[in-house]
């Protein structure tokens, strides 16, 4: 009986010390602004980039915090970042009570914060957080899963949490970076259709929850995980891998609400497989504030570096841009030189077919040596097979000048913050 009666004492002991802990941790973490605040949440849906896979943390939740005088929060209003998981509720709070981070990657929103949190007034907070799930294509994303539920029930309880303290709320924004299991997974499905569809139930749904008024616009990312395809070969003229960069390239380009982010083949991939590394989170990031900040300023929208319009001439192509920084460049130090920058048109026979290319302003010409009509203009579709990143996957040349005035210190190191040149695939068509 003694035994026993110690046993209980030191179990309760235990649940009073784990309560006084949590009670100490939820004071410590929830925010004490004074004052009528406006809450910006724009957070991230998607796959594995989206939730930093891989990706060591170099952000210090302390210093987010502090820096910022307490106006970067969480989804649930506090300053308890990373530990997610979809799948299990009790999980992610008990992860959170005990500050387990082994799983709390560098996410893209936290560079973006940190760019966008500087140019709003004092009185505005940003609310940040991912959603979603890795390994999933965009169909095992949507309306009803529970990575999607989940997504649409953090923002409400931050919506919630935001008005019982008597502050504004809206979500602006919401940055999609999904793409990877619909090239390398070969889905025999309708990206373009299934995006519309998501993006129609993202745009319902929040705008149930918060009451505004304002479409939601998607910040969009591209990804360029084309070698991962088991069936992926150079100048390949049925290839299928290049399908979903192109769309995502021209819902940046045609959609009314979809602002760019940019590739993602200009940085660092960790072992060189499939996602970006920390500070490639961090720049990217920094790019989807651009696209934020525009938003927010009712500016007119940012589609980045992208085609525009192609006319033939006898065995000539030009290829015009949309530059979002004048001068467009080849650059072949941030990334490897690709050959002939990244450009392909590759004939049926699955031949390349260039015989030289030329930048002339925001244009480039490719002389073929034969007519192009009928072949694949491509750029970007290429690189050694499970390859990935901005050395050996797939990848082109081409970018803006962006990276003169815009830039961004990461562990004491500056990166240019330049516009690269979504991929794309298309049939080179006779001109209208």
């Amino acid at each position: 009986m003694r035994n026993l009666r110690i046993i209980l004492i030191a179990i309760g002991l235990l649940v009073v010390s784990f309560g006084v802990y949590t009670v100490a941790v939820i004071i410590h973490d929830q925010p004490t602004l004074e004052g009528h605040k406006t809450v910006i949440c724009i957070p991230v849906y998607g796959q594995s980039y989206a939730l930093g896979e891989e990706a060591k943390r170099i952000t210090n939740y302390d210093t987010l915090r502090i820096n910022y005088d307490g106006r970067i929060v969480t989804e649930k209003m506090n300053y308890v970042f990373g530990y997610f998981d979809h799948s299990s509720r009790t999980k992610q709070f008990i992860k959170r009570l005990l500050h387990y981070d082994r799983k709390a990657f560098e996410l893209s929103v936290y560079g973006m914060a940190e760019s966008l949190i500087t140019e709003l007034g004092e009185d505005t907070i940003l609310c940040i957080f991912p959603g979603g799930h890795g390994q999933t294509t965009i169909t095992q994303l949507m309306k009803p899963v529970d990575p999607y539920n989940k997504f649409i029930e953090e923002i409400a309880y931050a919506y919630e949490t935001a008005k019982k303290l008597g502050w504004d709320f809206q979500v602006p924004a919401v940055c999609w970076m999904q793409g990877e299991s619909d090239i390398a997974e070969y889905p025999d499905t309708d990206y373009k259709a299934l995006f519309h569809q998501m993006y129609q139930n993202l745009n319902t749904d929040i705008k149930r929850v918060t009451h505004q008024t304002n479409d939601i616009r998607i910040i969009c990312y591209q990804s360029s995980a084309l070698t991962k395809g088991d069936l992926f070969k150079n100048n390949n003229f049925d290839g299928t891998e290049s399908r979903t960069p192109e769309i995502q390239m021209e819902l940046v380009r045609d959609e009314s609400l979809i602002w760019a982010m940019g590739p993602t083949y200009p940085y660092d991939f960790i072992r060189e497989v499939l996602h970006i590394d920390a500070i490639g989170q961090k720049r990217i990031g920094d790019l989807a504030a651009k696209s934020a900040l525009g938003i927010l300023r009712n500016e007119p929208r940012f589609i980045g570096l992208v085609p525009t319009k192609t006319f033939v001439e006898g065995n000539k192509v030009s290829i015009i841009f949309n530059v979002p920084t004048p001068p467009l460049c080849f650059d072949t130090v941030q990334v490897l030189k690709a050959e002939h920058y990244g450009f392909n048109i590759i004939r049926q026979d699955n031949t390349d077919i260039i015989s030289d290319i030329v930048l002339q302003g925001d244009t480039i010409v490719i002389t073929c040596q034969e007519s192009p009509i009928g072949c694949r203009i491509r750029y970007g579709v290429n690189g050694e097979f499970r390859k990935g990143g901005r050395l050996h996957g797939p990848r082109g040349n081409l970018r803006d000048s962006q990276g003169e005035q815009r830039k961004v210190t990461i562990n004491g190191k500056t990166y240019r913050q330049d516009n690269w040149c979504y991929i794309f695939d298309y049939s080179c068509e006779p001109n209208p």
